[in-house]
């Protein structure tokens, strides 16, 4: 039991940490305020997300050599402290390109360090909390860290969050939370484990592609997670329209209404959906699915009837997204979980990250391309995606009874 409160506080500060460093609002506004160019601005959210799964195949090899994973998870929490407290000396000390290049780099090393923790996390949790426990252990830590995130909101509606320093007391307020959280997942009771398939990084990686091609049920586990991107993809799009019909575009004040918004979602979701992920995840990641579908096709349609649709609905919409896009992330992470065993749930993890990296990469630019075009019709096409991996995902075996 005391395990579970461990893994809880640290992933609750992980969770805090992440939300204090956002690359979709807390490091595009500090680039802005250093008058960095734009384009550093528009890789900021690929590279964080990209940059910690691409690598994930190696990083597994690597971990399973060792019987113990936790210390993983801690020293990557220590270097992605490191990284965001490097960050604000970068905020003290440059400006434009250089502070752009700057913090780009430091975000790469902070994507593997990212990655490190993602694939021991997924290992340690399935080797230390039982099943019907571990989306409920994901929704209380994701609840809490949307309690935080809900309080930094109101304080950027304020006149405290005009201040030209808050990103960087953010920021340093993150890289403590991070060096805690690496105290207390130090302190888990894990047992060793399996350390076959800890030879050479990269043989083993391309030997665990093979899944894909041997192990049918994991094949369809990732098609149903890619096709689930669109909740992911269309956050952004919903921000656009949202601003598009704010009166302060641009502020603080809107981005603080962001803040607030994705807060009250998570505070109010996390905990519910991890109870059903809990009771079945594969009918959490169908429910998402098809939620995530009918809220792209009622944002494109808002989008082609006016020209300026009401702020209180747009918000209302994105936090209807923030709220799916939760269920979708404690869905599948509950699911990938609870479907392997032992060491192949480390294979499972960072085969399926690796992947969905290179697609998120892939298909995030086209759907930046074709909303250049036409914003509706990018939605439509995220809604699609979504209706097929309602189509795929009821060929899912049930895993968490």
């Amino acid at each position: 039991p005391s395990n579970f409160l461990k893994i809880l506080f640290a992933q609750w500060l992980t969770k805090i940490a992440d939300s204090l460093s956002s690359a979709k609002i807390v490091l595009p506004w500090l680039l802005a305020e250093l008058a960095a160019p734009a384009f550093f601005i528009g890789i900021l959210v690929p590279i964080r997300e990209s940059g910690s799964l691409l690598p994930q195949l190696l990083i597994g090899g690597v971990i399973r050599r060792f019987p113990k994973r936790k210390f993983f998870f801690s020293f990557g929490s220590i270097a992605q402290a490191l990284c965001v407290l490097l960050m604000v000396w970068v905020g003290f000390t440059f400006k434009g390109v250089i502070a752009g290049i700057a913090i780009t780099v430091l975000l790469i090393l902070f994507s593997l360090a990212r990655g490190v923790c993602s694939v021991a996390s997924k290992d340690v949790l399935g080797k230390t909390v039982p099943k019907t426990r571990r989306g409920l252990l994901n929704g209380y830590s994701a609840s809490a860290a949307g309690l935080v995130t809900l309080a930094l909101g109101v304080v950027m509606v304020t006149p405290l969050g005009q201040s030209s320093s808050i990103t960087l007391l953010y920021l340093m307020i993150a890289s403590g939370c991070w060096c805690i959280a690496a105290c207390f997942y130090g302190l888990v009771d894990e047992t060793e484990g399996a350390t076959s398939g800890g030879g050479n990084a990269i043989k083993e990686a391309f030997a665990n592609i093979n899944l894909l091609k041997t192990d049918k049920t994991f094949r369809n586990f990732v098609l149903v997670r890619s096709l689930m991107m669109s909740s992911g993809l269309a956050a952004p799009f919903f921000v656009v329209l949202a601003n598009s019909a704010s009166v302060n575009k641009g502020t603080a004040t809107t981005l603080g209404l962001f803040l607030i918004t994705n807060g009250l979602a998570n505070l109010l979701s996390g905990v519910i959906w991890g109870r059903l992920a809990d009771m079945s995840s594969r009918t959490v990641m169908i429910l998402t699915a098809l939620l995530t579908a009918v809220l792209c096709v009622i944002a494109s349609v808002t989008n082609e009837l006016t020209t300026s649709p009401p702020m209180t609905g747009m918000l209302s919409l994105y936090f209807l997204l923030a709220v799916t896009h939760q269920g979708v992330r404690l869905g599948r992470k509950t699911y990938i979980v609870d479907l392997a065993q032992g060491n192949r749930r480390t294979d499972y993890v960072s085969v399926s990250n690796t992947v969905i990296g290179f697609l998120l990469l892939f298909f995030g630019m086209v759907a930046a391309l074709i909303a250049q075009l036409s914003l509706s019709l990018v939605l439509l096409l995220l809604a699609v995606s979504a209706i097929a991996a309602v189509l795929f995902g009821r060929s899912l075996p049930e895993v968490s009874k």
